[in-house]
């Protein structure tokens, strides 16, 4: 495993996640590293692909030379847009590899949530799948970068760029870069591991949050997933989880570069496709929605061979896991992941007896139980019953730089370290039971709304919302309205999440 090659502790080094890339690319270069869905020209433009380590290396240092061709500043916020295939891997490592700052978006973002991200941010430039489904994401990048002053760029994957798009198709085919050029940067050897190297987007009662972390605290996070899971050295993991968030970063694209496997990547979410893959392919490790996992197993998708060990389940809505259905699969073991918004993730074996694992008071190790584990966060008990969390893979800065002083919405870690996530918590002895997601927000699908924000938008169009919780979705949103019709167009017309827009579909 990687493990051994981090410098210091493995939680604690100056390693970056392109030095994860590279020690894989030198030591595998013949083996394979990334699949993309087999049904991925259903979805987008281009046919599935399949690339070794090495011919992954190439073509992300062929895109960080490209990205450098544009001329960016060092540092300069690049974000990205993309379905869930090899382009979103090799573009987010060519971004940290041309030391330039990532910032992936998720793929239902629509033009309200894409300017105010790209605008809090003041990024340069955005990377896009042109197509995903039925949606021109071409179109909608262009038309963000004409609302937004900063951006100067926008490339993508897909058959039809725009004029003055960079199509970055041809890059998979391109001459391999010798050196990707270099530019002026604050980044040494030593302490590189703590440079900036990623932005992903919460959303907070009062809006937008952009939460900036290193490459070290990203690799704190799927560290303590790949030592509670025990995946093997080399193993074949597929995963459902887009890289758009903390939560795929860590759960999906981590664990694949310290295990130096094969990453199959599941375009979320189409069911034969998923069952296609888990039977074709000898997955040792298949990650998945949490409330998911009781379906799948039901059906027998989970285990649907002997190949898999491990089913990793990620919970975006933590307080759903106390009613999880008991695992009873004797030949995989089952790792409950619980994400808590951007801030950080708790991984817990299940006991024997099928049932969740409870949060511990106070230090959190991994692996659990285990004599010498390593320390890889602290939990604690606010005055207002929340769940408060620190450790190595919390962020430490708030971002953009000053936000705090000028009042904007931002990530702000106390001065002990400790961040509370606003869930709601009960203790239990010296263990933590989350039973409420923070006030004022709703997760619907994997994400989160400010109901205040949300409850003006549609009031402000004549309508209202009912929020009603889901076993699935974490929570159901349905709409009424005099004018359904209208105001389904008017939450087009300004760019609101498809998830907001759905909840006023005729019934």
């Amino acid at each position: 495993m990687i493990l051994d090659d981090l410098p210091q502790t493995p939680i604690a080094g100056d390693a970056t996640l392109d030095d994860l890339f590279r020690r894989n690319a030198a030591q595998r270069p013949d083996a394979l590293a990334l699949i993309d869905p087999p049904n991925r020209s259903t979805f987008t433009d281009t046919p599935p692909r399949r690339l070794t380590y090495g011919e992954a290396d190439r073509v992300i240092s062929a895109i960080a030379a490209r990205l450098r061709e544009l001329n960016l500043r060092a540092d300069a916020v690049v974000a990205l847009q993309l379905a869930n295939t090899v382009d979103s891997v090799l573009t987010l490592m060519a971004v940290l590899r041309a030391e330039l700052i990532a910032m992936p978006m998720p793929l239902l973002w629509r033009r309200a949530e894409i300017l105010a991200a790209l605008r809090r941010c003041s990024a340069n430039a955005l990377i896009v799948t042109g197509r995903i489904g039925a949606t021109d994401h071409f179109d909608l990048a262009v038309n963000a970068a004409v609302e937004t002053f900063t951006v100067r760029h926008v490339c993508g994957f897909g058959s039809h760029p725009p004029d003055g798009a960079v199509a970055l198709d041809g890059l998979y085919t391109a001459a391999a870069a010798d050196q990707v050029p270099a530019i002026a940067s604050e980044r040494t050897t030593a302490g590189r591991g703590a440079h900036l190297a990623c932005i992903t987007c919460d959303v907070s009662p009062a809006g937008l949050v952009a939460v900036a972390r290193s490459d070290a605290e990203l690799i704190a996070g799927g560290l303590a997933i790949v030592l509670e899971s025990n995946v093997p050295q080399y193993a074949v993991v597929l995963s459902t989880i887009p890289l758009c968030s903390f939560a795929g970063l860590a759960t999906t694209l981590v664990p694949w570069l310290l295990v130096g496997g094969t990453l199959v990547l599941h375009h979320p979410f189409d069911c034969a496709a998923f069952v296609e893959q888990c039977w074709d392919l000898p997955n040792e490790a298949v990650i998945v929605p949490g409330p998911l996992v009781s379906p799948l197993a039901a059906a027998g998708f989970l285990p649907a061979h002997d190949s898999l060990k491990t089913v990793i389940a990620a919970w975006r809505a933590p307080e759903q896991l106390r009613r999880a259905a008991r695992w009873h699969e004797p030949t995989a073991a089952l790792i409950d992941v619980q994400l808590f918004g951007e801030t950080a993730l708790i991984a817990a074996r299940r006991a024997a007896d099928g049932r969740p694992a409870p949060i511990p008071l106070g230090a959190l190790h991994a692996p659990r139980g285990a004599k010498g584990g390593f320390a890889i966060g602290e939990t604690a008990l606010t005055g207002n019953d929340t769940l408060a969390l620190r450790g190595p893979m919390v962020p430490r800065q708030s971002f953009p730089p000053g936000a705090q002083r000028a009042g904007i919405p931002c990530f702000a870690p106390a001065v002990d370290g400790f961040v509370d996530t606003g869930f709601a918590c009960e203790a239990d002895g010296e263990s933590l039971l989350v039973r409420a997601p923070p006030t004022g927000l709703i997760s619907f699908g994997g994400y989160r709304f400010a109901v205040g924000e949300l409850g003006g938008i549609i009031g402000g169009l004549g309508g209202t919302l009912a929020v009603r919780p889901d076993a699935l979705a974490g929570h159901r949103l349905t709409g009424t309205a005099a004018n359904p019709q209208a105001i389904r167009l008017a939450l087009r017309g300004i760019g609101a999440n498809p998830l907001v827009v759905e909840a006023f579909a005729t019934r």
